[in-house]
């Protein structure tokens, strides 16, 4: 690590830079120790008030530079006579005029500052082409800076160690040192967390710079690069929150790529999240995505899989509260159901009409045109349509899937206790459910006791693999009304907390408002045999017909990882949950005590670092809720 590295982190860590913001910004701030600027001011009411969840097209826009696509737009425009594309391409120009003089007026603040390599790299970008490394990287850091102040949230980095790999060989062919290149990459992931603290969200940390490392090419080719290695060793030097890391792997990944991974686990990150492509992208391409564009998936904020450059799909627009769905089918059926097969059939009914009812009363709110997100989508300066209006290539709704586990438990302990053993009535069931369980414990334990997911037990897995084809079945493909369509995922967000807040009791035990599993997980609480049989349970299912994303979620404590065998031993449970066809795994290192003491004394723990859902942020910025949620999770030991 460098001294400037060193500097950049110190000031990062010890919030020092923030005693610098403003109230009110112009242009953008450029601290004493950067390295790229272009960092805002503490009034952030502008920010993150358009939809996002957006992979922008930097390499376009850096490989031509600003003026070209100035130019382009231009020449668009004096092919049309309609007024309202002539409109919106003006307003694309007015957007790159913006750009260029509030980063000419930053210009300026680098020379007074001292910043002179900052300053000679802003007399060429973003006007014109990057050159190098360090100015793609500054033109990322200046495109993401005017992309969120016109009200862009959500924007991922995209393939990064792709269209960024020409630069760092070019770089290394003109004789700039492995050394060089390390500190400007670090440099920018240290950039990329000065603002985190900005986002207007559900929690601080959820901003949705997520980065994509890696992946398979349609003819098998990996693509896994020298780029990759050296992002993942400076996430792994720096331990800080952004960007958050996913790996795209498949069958034939090296061993040693699943260790590296697993020593980022080990610091605590939360991620890397892994990404089957021998799952992903068949499954992108049944629900009618080009092949070449499947091939290039990236994932949005958390892990939905998006297409980067083209889409404007909005993949967590609704969810599907399984729980609630499965419960309103038992209070209102069990009692006239002869036997188990019946109530499924109920059930995937219950769920279906769900389905119908989500795609039918979800009304996308007409958007605001955001030119300068257009200018980073494919299309919409060809047709002069905003991304929002049309321009992009792909416009998909997606729905997450919450409570899953918790669902497919209480379906268990049915099929267990009232179908199959009668040791309790439909009645006493009903009226147990109704009173939340309030004098009925005995009968609570025995529900408790019964098969639950995660013990690769096809008992209860295969009642997940039904409610989970009827989900896919009802919403896959169904016309969102927007010229695309829906897709079914597993996730869960925050809902494993808000949605389940709405459910009632449940017949796996759960009383009125507890909590879901976070996305496709076992259900709190629930004891398990162990990993193996954790992630055979989770694989069952063709995970192809479900894939909007949504990540099985293992906690591992801590000591397993203490050591090179237990980093190698996780690293094979990663390569086997692949094998066996799993479609995407985030794990965990947490120490249940750690988080305990964290929260009694956080003073003693400011940069401890968990995953939250599909992101990482720092435990003690978390609102109490969900840092116990955390705290009940599963931890394994080996």
């Amino acid at each position: 690590m460098t001294a400037i590295i060193q500097e950049l982190l110190k000031q990062l860590k010890d919030k020092s830079y923030r005693a610098l913001r403003t109230k009110d910004v112009e242009i953008p701030i450029l601290y004493p120790v950067d390295y790229f600027g272009f960092h805002f001011g503490k009034n952030a009411e502008q920010l993150y008030r358009s939809g996002g969840n957006i992979s922008p097209n930097f390499e376009r826009i850096m490989t031509r530079g600003l003026n070209a696509i100035a130019d382009e737009i231009r020449s668009t425009m004096a092919s049309t006579n309609d007024d309202a594309k002539l409109a919106f391409g003006q307003s694309l120009l007015d957007e790159i005029d913006e750009i260029i003089t509030l980063s000419k007026a930053l210009r300026k603040d680098a020379l007074a500052m001292g910043h002179t390599r900052l300053y000679e790299a802003l007399e060429t970008v973003p006007q014109k082409p990057a050159k190098s490394f360090y100015e793609a990287c500054l033109f990322i850091a200046i495109s993401m800076y005017f992309l969120r102040r016109s009200g862009g949230k959500h924007l991922g980095l995209g393939r990064f160690d792709q269209y960024m790999y020409p630069f760092y060989l070019r770089d290394k062919q003109n004789g700039v040192s492995e050394e060089e290149l390390f500190e400007c990459l670090e440099a920018f992931f240290i950039t990329l967390n000065y603002d985190c603290d900005l986002y207007q969200g559900v929690q601080q940390g959820d901003n949705g710079q997520s980065m994509v490392l890696g992946g398979f090419d349609l003819d098998g080719t990996n693509r896994y690069n020298e780029l990759s290695e050296l992002c993942l060793n400076a996430s792994l030097e720096l331990s800080l929150i952004d960007p958050k890391i996913n790996l795209r792997v498949g069958k034939n990944t090296p061993d040693r790529l699943y260790e590296l991974g697993t020593k980022l686990t080990k610091q605590g990150l939360g991620f890397p999240q892994y990404c089957n492509d021998d799952v992903v992208i068949p499954g992108l391409i049944k629900l009618g995505y080009e092949p070449k564009d499947a091939e290039n998936y990236v994932v949005a904020a958390c892990w939905e899989y998006i297409i980067p450059n083209k889409g404007a799909d909005i993949p967590n627009i609704e969810t599907m509260n399984f729980p609630l769905v499965v419960g309103r089918a038992v209070t209102d059926h069990l009692a006239h159901c002869p036997d188990f097969d019946t109530l499924m059939n109920v059930v995937c009914k219950e769920i279906s009409k769900e389905c119908d009812s989500l795609i039918a009363n979800t009304m996308l709110k007409p958007r605001e045109n955001h030119p300068l997100l257009s200018l980073y989508i494919d299309g919409c300066i060809e047709s002069l349509t905003d991304i929002w209006q049309g321009g992009a290539r792909y416009h998909n709704f997606g729905a997450h899937g919450a409570g899953i586990a918790n669902a497919a438990d209480a379906l268990a302990a049915i099929k267990k206790t009232v179908y199959d053993e009668k040791s309790i009535s439909k009645e006493e069931l009903l009226r147990a459910l109704s009173e939340n369980f309030e004098g009925h414990s005995e009968l609570r334990n025995r529900l408790k006791e019964c098969p639950k997911m995660g013990n690769n037990d096809d008992y209860v897995d295969d009642i997940a693999i039904e409610i989970m084809s009827c989900f896919s079945k009802s919403m896959n493909n169904r016309p969102n009304g927007r010229g695309g369509i829906w897709r079914a995922g597993t996730g869960s967000a925050m809902e494993y907390l808000f949605s389940a807040e709405k459910c009632p009791a449940t017949a796996d035990g759960r009383q009125a408002g507890e909590p879901y599993s976070s996305s496709f997980s076992p259900s709190l609480d629930v004891k398990t045999t162990g990993l193996l049989s954790l992630i055979q349970s989770f694989t069952k299912y063709d995970m192809t017909e479900i894939i909007n994303g949504g990540p099985l979620t293992i906690e591992i404590h801590d000591t397993v990882l203490r050591n090179d065998v237990g980093i190698q031993k996780t690293a094979m449970l990663v390569k086997s949950f692949i094998l066996l066809g799993g479609h995407q795994l985030q794990l965990n290192s947490i120490n249940r005590e750690r988080l305990l003491d964290a929260q009694k004394n956080p003073e003693r723990y400011p940069n401890l670092i968990v995953r939250v859902w599909g992101w990482s942020g720092y435990f003690n910025e978390l609102d109490l809720k969900f840092q116990n949620h955390i705290i009940r999770r599963t931890e394994f030991f080996a």
